[in-house]
């Protein structure tokens, strides 16, 4: 499992995006994609298509507003440049997620190895499934608030 400092450090190299509009899950990628700033060497254009790619196969909607969009094979070259970038939409869209509920928030991961990929989810998961850490997102905190919440929240 990753350490909530480990966690914290994806999502300060990716950052949080606030009110993202869009009314797909693919127009939300493409607005976030094209603004980010990645590595040199990780096309961004790859990195749209393999989001979207993804969402086609099975909806990353996990409930609770949430959804955990990534591609399905590592895109980063370096385990440095691994991140989460955080994504607070301006509306909420309907992904089919498994309660019916709209998501408000993503978190899009793009790690370096399987083993990380599966890591990050699973304290994703057990994050997201605190009620504090899930009301906390409905108010679109800013990244300093919500690294401060990740680093107080056991994973246990």
């Amino acid at each position: 499992m990753i350490s909530s400092l480990e966690l914290c450090e994806f999502i300060e190299r990716g950052g949080v995006f606030c009110n993202v509009e869009g009314s797909a899950p693919a127009e939300i990628y493409r607005k976030v994609v094209d603004s980010l700033a990645l590595p040199a060497d990780v096309d961004k254009e790859l990195v749209y298509n393999e989001l979207c790619e993804r969402e086609k196969v099975l909806s990353t909607a996990v409930g609770n507003g949430i959804a955990i969009p990534h591609p399905r094979r590592p895109l980063m070259k370096k385990s440095e440049d691994q991140r989460i970038v955080v994504c607070f939409l301006k509306n909420p869209i309907n992904m089919g997620a498994p309660d019916s509920l709209s998501v408000h928030t993503m978190f899009i991961l793009l790690s370096a190895s399987s083993q990380v990929h599966i890591n990050v989810l699973s304290s994703l998961a057990k994050l997201i499934r605190k009620p504090e850490f899930k009301k906390l997102l409905e108010s679109k905190p800013a990244l300093e608030q919500l690294i401060t919440a990740i680093k107080q929240t056991e994973f246990n």
